[in-house]
């Protein structure tokens, strides 16, 4: 993930600190893995350093003193810059599922057992986004969790048609 522009694009709703960024993350892409504090501020730094965000005070909630940061002209512009450009599609050859089937094939191992718990792993983890689908009503949490189950589906019928290589070639065998 390009964490420096979507720390920029959460800047471009207002200034807000490091914590308040973390949190924002973590709700809008419920879905990823949470940033930890360490990640934010270090792209913070960064992204000061660069001159894309600038301190704009401190703010003292009931706890320690935080930096208030704000994205500057040129923030805004390489923000905007990559809304506008269009991602690169992946081929995904080198995904983990891949990398640890061709493992499994190469070492003469049981791939076909992996790629079968895999799809009850995936199968799991399908059931509960789809629970959660129906509670969504923000249309951005519901654009990532889509997206999210897009790609479990495409890996369930990866893991389905590997599995069917796999089987067929063992019984040719």
């Amino acid at each position: 993930m390009a964490l420096n522009h979507v720390v920029l694009g959460l800047l471009a709703e207002g200034p807000q600190h490091g914590y308040d960024l973390k949190r924002a993350h973590d709700v809008r892409f419920a879905a990823a893995r949470p940033l930890a504090f360490g990640q934010v501020y270090a792209t913070l730094g960064r992204l000061e350093r660069d001159g894309f965000v600038e301190r704009v005070g401190t703010d003292q909630d009931q706890g320690p003193e935080r930096v208030v940061f704000a994205l500057t002209e040129a923030g805004r512009r390489v923000l905007d810059e990559w809304l506008a450009d269009p991602e690169e599609p992946h081929r995904y050859a080198a995904d983990e599922l891949v990398r640890k089937t061709v493992t499994a094939l190469a070492l003469g191992a049981d791939a076909s057992r992996f790629l079968r718990t895999q799809r009850v792993a995936h199968l799991e983890v399908m059931r509960l986004l789809l629970a959660e689908q129906d509670a969504v009503t923000d249309v951005a949490h519901r654009i990532a969790l889509d997206h999210t189950i897009a790609h479990l589906d495409a890996d369930l019928r990866w893991l389905e048609s590997a599995h069917d290589r796999v089987t067929a070639e063992r019984n040719a065998s």
